[in-house]
């Protein structure tokens, strides 16, 4: 069909005005660079994404899911295929969820020392309700600038915690289904999970059991991370966080590797390692995803150079460099 026909199919789906064209992606990158994407589709519930993922693929269309595009790095030429995002303002509540396939893609529920949201909400949302909640275990996850979808895809982490220690079931689209794994079966491991070796399978939501916990001293434990964070990364610049992954060799760390192979501050245009936090690299202000990618791959290249060894990228490159 043609593409004014599918956007109205689409919109029959989703509902007017949550189907866009030539989206700048740039809006929707941490990085804040990147072209667009022929499409972006705004989905609410399971149900609409189901029902969107195989139309898209009856049309024989790519597509790509997007959480908050905190990991990602989209090339200046856009996307030639279909963003879908579940994120969008959410709803927290203390009740039971309503029918399967129909609830917010975005809602976070809390039940005794459980919490279920969607894959849509962020991981700031989540972790914001369990301490209103005096629920202990996700004060980690506060500054993580993600979405849970993309938080469980990466088995997200910081301060010695992560996903996998939190996630008691994770419920998926997959083959077409909506499928229940349990945490264990997620096989979460560093900075990876089951999505990485299903790329087919799309995170709808999950239950994370915690521990009862004190609100005030939950918060006080976020806000003490928060300061941390503050006071040793760039975060007054546009990133993606940590680019590199740690090397599996127990006390090496990316930033350190980058630091002694004297690429503190090395920089291409706006494109820059930084200078407060070598495993970070910035965009201090028009820096192009083609500049981003230069350094990347010029650090990689150079550090093992130096040292011998190759660093892993934790930031996704998309569409058209």
């Amino acid at each position: 069909m043609n593409r004014q026909n599918l956007i109205s199919e689409l919109e029959q789906i989703t509902g007017r005005g949550r189907v866009f064209t030539d989206e700048p992606l740039m809006k929707h990158c941490s990085f804040r660079t990147g072209g667009p994407a022929d499409l972006m589709i705004r989905v609410g519930t399971a149900d609409q994404l189901k029902m969107v993922l195989a139309l898209l693929k009856a049309e024989g269309k790519e597509t790509f899911l997007l959480g908050r595009g905190t990991n990602l790095l989209i090339g200046d030429g856009g996307f030639r295929g279909a963003v879908i995002t579940m994120t969008e303002a959410g709803s927290v509540s203390g009740e039971e969820n309503g029918p399967a396939g129909k609830e917010p893609l975005s809602k976070v529920t809390a039940s005794g020392t459980t919490l279920s949201a969607g894959a849509g909400a962020t991981l700031q949302t989540i972790a914001l309700t369990a301490a209103r909640c005096g629920l202990s275990g996700l004060e980690f996850a506060a500054g993580i600038p993600g979405s849970l979808g993309g938080g469980i895809v990466m088995n997200a982490g910081a301060y010695d915690g992560e996903m996998k220690q939190v996630v008691r079931e994770v419920t998926l689209l997959e083959e077409g289904e909506v499928r229940t794994r349990t945490g264990e079966e997620m096989e979460f491991g560093y900075r990876t999970s089951y999505m990485k070796s299903h790329p087919g399978a799309v995170v709808l939501g999950a239950v994370m059991e915690l521990k009862e916990g004190d609100p005030e001293a939950v918060t006080a434990r976020i806000r003490e991370l928060a300061i941390k964070r503050r006071e040793k990364q760039p975060l007054e610049y546009a990133s993606a966080g940590s680019t590199f992954k740690r090397p599996a060799i127990p006390g090496v760390y990316a930033g350190r590797l980058i630091q002694d192979a004297g690429l503190r501050g090395y920089a291409c245009g706006d494109a820059q390692v930084s200078e407060k936090h070598c495993g970070f690299v910035i965009n201090r202000g028009s820096a192009s995803a083609s500049q981003i990618r230069s350094v990347i791959e010029e650090v990689t290249k150079r550090v093992f150079e130096d040292s011998g060894i190759l660093l892993e990228r934790e930031v996704i490159y998309l569409g058209e460099f």
